[in-house]
């Protein structure tokens, strides 16, 4: 019996990773609301939706979980930058 699925269907594991990346842009374009400097805002915003462009081709889940670490660790770096200077 032949698959009802799509054959661009994810399997699981492309499923939760694509959550994932889905989850951390989310994030980042919450944390930059909350940066005070409109203009810098703008050009955090085109730099987060350049990167997650420039990426998206990737489908080596090697790859894809390099590049979620350094997304969740510049986005701890940046919310770290917003919390010190609050302070």
């Amino acid at each position: 019996m032949a698959s009802k699925l799509p054959k661009t269907a994810l399997s699981l594991k492309q499923f939760l990773m694509r959550q994932e990346v889905l989850k951390l842009y989310r994030e980042i374009f919450r944390t930059i609301r909350l940066v005070p400097d409109e203009t810098t805002q703008i050009e955090l915003k085109e730099w987060a939706r350049a990167d997650f462009r420039n990426n998206m081709h990737h489908k080596d889940e090697t790859a894809i979980k390099a590049m979620l670490y350094y997304g969740k660790k510049s986005l701890k770096d940046l919310q770290s930058s917003l919390a010190l200077s609050k302070s």
